[in-house]
C-alpha cells in the first residue's frame, strides 16, 4: 500500500507529498475538499510526489475541475518530469496550469 498526504504551507498553499496511485487518491480527495471551500487561489507544489499513475493524474484533473467551478485559480508547482509525460501521452497537458518553480 503506497501513501501521500498534504502539507499546509500557508492559507492558499500546499505540498503534496508521496506516491499519488490508486490506493493514496480517494483519501487526498476526501481530504482536500476544505481546500476549495472559501479560497481566492490555490498553489499545489508537486515536487514531493516520487510516484503517480493515471489515478494521480486523475486527482489533479478534478482538483482543477473543483476549483473552475468555484471561480477559484489552481496552478501546480514543481510537477515531476514523469507526471508530465504520462499527461502528455494521455493529451491533457494541456488542461493543467503548470508553473516551474517552488511556491
Amino acid at each position: 500500500m503506497s501513501s501521500a498526504w498534504l502539507v499546509p504551507r500557508g492559507h492558499t498553499r500546499i505540498a503534496v507529498e508521496g506516491e499519488l496511485d490508486f490506493d493514496s487518491v480517494v483519501p487526498l480527495l476526501a481530504q482536500s475538499r476544505r481546500l476549495f471551500t472559501g479560497q481566492g487561489r490555490i498553489e499545489v507544489d508537486l515536487g514531493g510526489v516520487r510516484r503517480a499513475n493515471s489515478a494521480g493524474l486523475a486527482l489533479l484533473l478534478e482538483w482543477l475541475d473543483q476549483a473552475q467551478q468555484q471561480g477559484i485559480p489552481l496552478r501546480f508547482h514543481n510537477p515531476p518530469e514523469f507526471l508530465l509525460r504520462l499527461a502528455a501521452v494521455t493529451n491533457v497537458g494541456e488542461l493543467l496550469p503548470v508553473v516551474r518553480g517552488r511556491v
